[in-house]
C-alpha cells in the first residue's frame, strides 16, 4: 500500500494535470452508472474522483482552476445572453425574492447549529462559507473578527476555524447542491427536469418546434411536387402560381415537356402532359393538385437541390413592417423562396400576418440557390454557417469580465465585489446578446461553446476536489463526524426552504426554471452545470445568471452577520 501511494504522489508531484484529466476520466466514466432513478453525473463524479486522488497529495496550481472556470461562465452567459436581457424587468422579482430566502434561511440555519452546538463564530462562518460554497464568506467575516476587539491569540483561533469550516464542508456544498437540485427536488415536487425544459422551450417559441441537429419533421411544412398537367388545367406558369395566395404562395420551379426541361417564365404556357414541379407549403400546394393534374414521381431531370440561408433583416424597407405588408407588396421580389423561421434574439416568432420584423431579426430562406442569394440581397446579409470562434471577440470579453469582477464597492463599510465569475458572467451575458443582433462577427459555434461549458465545469470542480480534500479529509479524521453532518444541514435545510418558497409562494411551477434560480441563488456552479445537462437545452440559465449575480452579494453579507449574531 505505501509503495501504491509513493508511485501515485510521485507522478503527481511531477504531473498535476494528471491527476485533474485522471478525475474527469475516471469521474465521467462513474456519473454514467445509474441507481435506479439516481445517476451522478460527469461533474459530481469528477469532483468525488477528485477528492480521493487528492489523499495522495496534489498540488495544482490556482490559476488553472480561475481559468477553467472563467471558460465555462462565460459559455454560459454568451449563449444566454439574448434571453437574459429579454427576461429583464418585473418578472426577474422572484429572482430577487428567491435569492433573499437562500440568504436569509441560509443565516438562520447556520446561527442556529451555532447555538445548539456551541460553534464559535469563527467555525460558523467556515460552516457558511463551504456550506453555501461562497468563498468570499471566508474574507469579509475574518476582516469582521478583526474589528471585535479581541486579543490576538483568540483573533488567530477564530480566524483559522473559518478556514477549518470551509474545508469540511465544501466539498459536500458542492455535492449536496447537486443532488439536491437534480434528484431530490424533482422528486419531491414529483416533476421531470427535462420534461419541464421541453415544455418551457416551447412556451418560449410560442410553440414552434425546434429540432436539434439530426432531426427533421416526419410531415414537413414545405414540399415539392411534380405532377402531370391535364387537360383544362392551368393555361401558364403564371396563371398556377397566381391561383395561390399572398402568404401561402405556390411557385413553379421546372417544367418538362417531352425530353426538355423548359426555360421557365411566368408567361410559358401549360399544355397536357407537361409535367410541373412546385414547391410550396402543404395546404397550398395540396389545394392546387387538383386543378393541376395526377401526382408523378421518378421523372427524370426533374429533381431540384433546395437549400435553407440564414439571413439578418438590415434592409430599412422591410423594418417594422408586418408579414402581412411585406406579402402584398413583394410578391416577384421574393419569388422562389420560403421564409422557414424568423428568430428575434434567439427566440422564434410566429410566422404569421401580424408579426413586425425589426431590424436584426433572423430568417430563415428556404428555395433554390439563385433565389434565395437574389432575395437574401433585397433582405440584408447572409450568416454563413462556420465552425471557427472569433478568438478576438471572445478574449476581449473575459478581458472585460474580468476587470469587472475587481470592482470592489463598498456597502455597510463592507467591500463587495461580484469577483470574477460574476464579472465574466455579466461580459458574457452582454456579449451573447450583442452578438445576437450583430451576426457578422463574434461566432462562437455550438459545438466549441458546450466544449468550454463541459471541459470548463468539470476542470474547475475536479481542481477544487484535488485542492481541498486532503485538508477537508484530515480534519474529518481530527475533528469527528461532527462538523460534517452540521455542514450537510447548512448546505440542505436553505435549499429545501427555498423549494418550498419557491414552488408554492413564488410560482416556480417549471422544475426545470425552478433548479436554475435555486442553484444561482447558491451560488453552487457545479449545480448548474448538471442541472443543464439533465434539461437537455438552456431554459435554467436566465433564472440562474440572476440569482447568481444577487448571490454574490446577498452570501457574502452572511460573513460580518453570522459574526455578529453567533
Amino acid at each position: 500500500m505505501d509503495a501504491i501511494y509513493a508511485y501515485l504522489h510521485g507522478i503527481f508531484a511531477k504531473s498535476p494535470e494528471f491527476a485533474v484529466f485522471l478525475s474527469l476520466a475516471v469521474g465521467f466514466w462513474v456519473g454514467k452508472f445509474r441507481f435506479g432513478s439516481f445517476q451522478l453525473g460527469g461533474v459530481a463524479g469528477s469532483l468525488l474522483a477528485a477528492v480521493i486522488f487528492s489523499q495522495f497529495g496534489v498540488n495544482v496550481d490556482a490559476v488553472v482552476k480561475s481559468v477553467l472556470f472563467a471558460l465555462f461562465i462565460y459559455a454560459v452567459g454568451f449563449d444566454s445572453g439574448p434571453q437574459f436581457f429579454r427576461s429583464l424587468g418585473r418578472q426577474s422579482i422572484k429572482e430577487i425574492l428567491l435569492a433573499l430566502t437562500v440568504a436569509a434561511s441560509g443565516l438562520l440555519t447556520v446561527v442556529v447549529m451555532a447555538k445548539i452546538f456551541s460553534i464559535d463564530k469563527g467555525l460558523a462562518a467556515g460552516l457558511a462559507a463551504g456550506g453555501m460554497t461562497q468563498s468570499a464568506i471566508i474574507g469579509v467575516a475574518g476582516d469582521a473578527l478583526s474589528k471585535l476587539g479581541l486579543d490576538d491569540n483568540t483573533l488567530k483561533t477564530m480566524q483559522a476555524n473559518v478556514a477549518i469550516g470551509y474545508a469540511v464542508t465544501y466539498i459536500f456544498g458542492s455535492f449536496g447542491a447537486i443532488i439536491f437540485c437534480v434528484n431530490i427536488m424533482p422528486k419531491i415536487l414529483g416533476k421531470s427536469l427535462r420534461e419541464d425544459a421541453i415544455a418551457a422551450e416551447a412556451m418560449s417559441n410560442q410553440g414552434s418546434t425546434v429540432l436539434a441537429e439530426g432531426q427533421e419533421l416526419a410531415v414537413s411544412s414545405l414540399v415539392g411536387r411534380t405532377y402531370r398537367i391535364k387537360a383544362g388545367s392551368f393555361k401558364t406558369v403564371g396563371e398556377l402560381e397566381a391561383a395561390s395566395s399572398d402568404d401561402a404562395p405556390v411557385t413553379a420551379e421546372r417544367v418538362k415537356r417531352g425530353a426538355n426541361i423548359l426555360a421557365l417564365a411566368s408567361d410559358l404556357s401549360l399544355v397536357e402532359n407537361d409535367i410541373i414541379l412546385v414547391v410550396g407549403r402543404r395546404q397550398a400546394v395540396v389545394a392546387l393538385a387538383e386543378r393541376i393534374g395526377r401526382e408523378v414521381n421518378n421523372v427524370e431531370g426533374m429533381d431540384l437541390t433546395m437549400q435553407k440561408l440564414n439571413v439578418v433583416v438590415t434592409n430599412e424597407e422591410l423594418v417594422n413592417k408586418s408579414f402581412a405588408e411585406i406579402s402584398s407588396t413583394t410578391r416577384a421580389a421574393r419569388h422562389g423562396a420560403f421564409v422557414l423561421a424568423v428568430a428575434r434574439e434567439g427566440k422564434l416568432l410566429p410566422i404569421q400576418g401580424d408579426t413586425v420584423l425589426a431590424r436584426g431579426d433572423m430568417v430563415t430562406l428556404y428555395g433554390t440557390e439563385q433565389d434565395i442569394k437574389r432575395v437574401a440581397a433585397n433582405i440584408g446579409y447572409a450568416v454563413v454557417p462556420s465552425n471557427k470562434t472569433d478568438f478576438v471577440y471572445m478574449g476581449v470579453g473575459l478581458v472585460i469580465g474580468l476587470l469587472i469582477g475587481l470592482v470592489s464597492v463598498k456597502i455597510a463599510g463592507l467591500p463587495i465585489t461580484l469577483g470574477s465569475g460574476g464579472g465574466v458572467l455579466l461580459s458574457g451575458l452582454a456579449f451573447g446578446w450583442y452578438h445576437a443582433r450583430n451576426q457578422s462577427f463574434g461566432n462562437l459555434p455550438s459545438g466549441a461553446s458546450q466544449m468550454l461549458k463541459d471541459f470548463g465545469l468539470a476542470g474547475f470542480v475536479a481542481v477544487v476536489g484535488l485542492d481541498s480534500g486532503l485538508q477537508a479529509i484530515t480534519t474529518i479524521k481530527e475533528q469527528g463526524l461532527s462538523l460534517f453532518l452540521i455542514g450537510v444541514v447548512v448546505t440542505m435545510v436553505p435549499l429545501f426552504l427555498a423549494m418550498l418558497v419557491g414552488y408554492y409562494a413564488l410560482g416556480y411551477k417549471n422544475v426545470a426554471i425552478l433548479a436554475g434560480a435555486l442553484s444561482g441563488a447558491r451560488s453552487a456552479n457545479p449545480a448548474f452545470g448538471e442541472v443543464l445537462n439533465a434539461a437537455g437545452n438552456s431554459v435554467p440559465t436566465v433564472p440562474f445568471a440572476i440569482t447568481y449575480a444577487l448571490a454574490n452579494v446577498f452570501l457574502t453579507l452572511l460573513g460580518p452577520l453570522i459574526v455578529a449574531l453567533v
